[in-house]
């Protein structure tokens, strides 16, 4: 679906202009495995942890029925030696890293700069060409841009099973928003570019999304651990008609204080056209792990307050870009805060219950916040910003105060915020369709159109 084919991103002489010349210009490039080498390799791990998870399923059962005073000790060296190596390859296997990811800095030309892929010039032609020979995948239906939500996950299982729980709640809560208000959604678990792992890895998601789907108006990218909180609430799509980046920040913040929080990137939207591709083109340089990213890392906290030293995050080097290039790029992103886009769940979650006392869902902003983004959370991985329990409590509050907005046309909620457990609001009726009329989130948004 996604159009997935096998390609090496390319390299484009010259410097990219984001980055200053001696810094783009004097860094290493890494040599690349094929992806064949890397299929071959996997494959051949896959075998051998079958085989020795068998050996080591045969040496429990050997335990159990009373067979162990048969082995001598040498065979228990060998069992252990059989454990160990189990576990070193499931830990590769759950590992970001591949044995051919060991990079050398020594194949690169120092007139060339990473790139996302081969430069595309004339795509609003090509684009414009295509729906017209394909009027039935329209980018607009009755008047609506059609919208596709991206969102994902490392390819890897969290490091505790709690968190691919999380994973889970946070993809459904996206099927329902997108479900009551047609879009349509992409949920991603493959690094379609190694070098750009991490926060990077949506740059080179979105740019093949763009390309694969040419009927795709908007997209709108939305990390993990964000949730929507107002299912009701729709983007004013009609307010960006001049505008191909709409993304949560203040512009006083970005301008005037240069700060490294002024935008958010957990929640952004694109427009499937030029500008996008050629903004995606400056954006990425910064990206490549390894000693460009490390480098990359020094000149942003250097350039934007606040800061702290660490290797470039996509965030920072977008709001480094803007600044820097203000007059290229400003005048088609809109800096959206009159609703949350991206909405930090620390001032949030413990409000849900004064929230419901006074406001409804619909509004979008303070009140009744759309989106709920657990920033520094991280309940997959093995660390985070604040303690896991606050996070893990914080999130099933917002999970459910959503839900509960889904549940009441079928005529549940839950029993509290942080209870998965449901109970029944209304009794049911012989009459059901008037509970649609009333309660069906879709209707409410047919209205307020």
């Amino acid at each position: 679906m996604m159009g997935q084919e096998s390609f090496t991103p390319l390299k484009r002489p010259g410097g990219g202009a984001l980055l200053p010349a001696t810094f783009a210009n004097g860094l290493p490039r890494t040599n690349r495995p094929t992806s064949r080498a890397r299929h071959i390799h996997r494959t051949f791990n896959n075998i051998k942890i079958t085989i020795l998870c068998g050996f080591v399923t045969i040496l429990v059962l050997r335990g159990t029925v009373g067979l162990g005073n048969l082995v001598s000790s040498e065979s228990e060296s060998e069992n252990l030696h059989l454990i160990e190596e189990t576990n070193r390859i499931i830990s590769e296997i759950r590992s970001d890293n591949d044995p051919d990811d060991n990079v050398t800095y020594t194949d690169f030309n120092p007139n060339a700069t990473y790139t996302l892929g081969p430069k595309i010039i004339n795509w609003d032609q090509q684009r414009k060409l295509w729906l017209n020979l394909n009027p039935q995948f329209p980018n607009y239906i009755n008047g609506k841009a059609k919208i596709l939500l991206v969102t994902g996950s490392p390819p890897n299982p969290c490091d505790n099973s709690i968190g691919d729980h999380y994973l889970l709640k946070a993809i459904k809560n996206k099927i329902d928003y997108c479900r009551l208000h047609g879009i349509e959604i992409v949920y991603n678990m493959a690094h379609l570019d190694t070098e750009l792992a991490g926060y990077w890895a949506k740059l080179p998601l979105i740019r093949r999304l763009m390309l694969s789907h040419p009927e795709v108006e908007w997209i709108w990218w939305m990390d993990s651990d964000a949730l929507f909180t107002d299912m009701v609430f729709e983007i004013p799509y009609s307010k960006y008609d001049n505008y191909n980046m709409v993304i949560h920040g203040y512009p006083d913040l970005l301008f005037n204080q240069k700060s490294w929080i002024a935008l958010n990137t957990g929640s952004f939207l694109f427009r499937n056209c030029q500008w996008s591709l050629d903004l995606l083109d400056e954006w990425a340089p910064m990206g490549p792990k390894g000693p460009i990213r490390e480098e990359a890392g020094k000149i942003l906290t250097a350039n934007l307050k606040g800061r702290p030293a660490f290797e470039a995050d996509d965030q920072s080097a977008l709001i480094y870009l803007l600044i820097s290039q203000k007059d290229e790029w400003m005048n088609k992103v809109f800096v959206e805060n009159s609703y949350f886009l991206h909405g930090y769940w620390a001032g949030l979650v413990d409000r849900y219950e004064e929230m419901i006392e006074k406001y409804h869902p619909g509004l979008g902003d303070e009140r009744w916040p759309f989106v709920t983004h657990f920033v520094g959370c991280k309940p997959c991985g093995s660390y985070g910003d604040y303690p896991v329990e606050k996070c893990l409590r914080s999130m099933e509050r917002a999970f459910n105060f959503a839900d509960n907005q889904v549940l009441k046309l079928y005529g549940f909620r839950h029993r509290g915020l942080v209870s998965p457990k449901i109970k029944r609001i209304r009794n049911e009726s012989v009459t059901p369709l008037e509970f649609v009329n009333q309660f069906d989130i879709r209707h409410s948004v047919c209205k307020s159109v």
